[in-house]
């Protein structure tokens, strides 16, 4: 597995099918047959995978959204991203 650092970029894999049931997000990892529920700030990162976007992007953006300091939330976010990529939901690219 790549290591996962601030300067990552991620994305949601193909391998994995999403949806919002009454305000929780759920996933099915295809690969795994195994469903996850992602609550409020979990939907939020989900939503953010959607398209390619750096971790730092995505700990900035929780940060400032929900009011917490940037590196707590980096830290969060990084623990955050290693177990959805340890269960092949996410893709972990190079940083720029």
């Amino acid at each position: 597995m790549t290591a996962i650092t601030r300067n990552s970029i991620v994305v949601a894999s193909r391998d994995q099918v999403a949806s919002d049931l009454g305000g929780e997000t759920v996933l099915l990892g295809l690969r795994t047959a195994r469903y996850y529920g992602l609550a409020e700030v979990g939907a939020r990162i989900w939503e953010l995978l959607r398209e390619p976007i750096s971790v730092s992007a995505i700990s900035e953006t929780i940060a400032r959204e929900y009011e917490v300091t940037l590196e707590r939330c980096e830290a969060d976010v990084l623990r955050f991203l290693e177990e959805l990529a340890e269960q092949e939901l996410i893709e972990v690219r190079g940083g720029p």
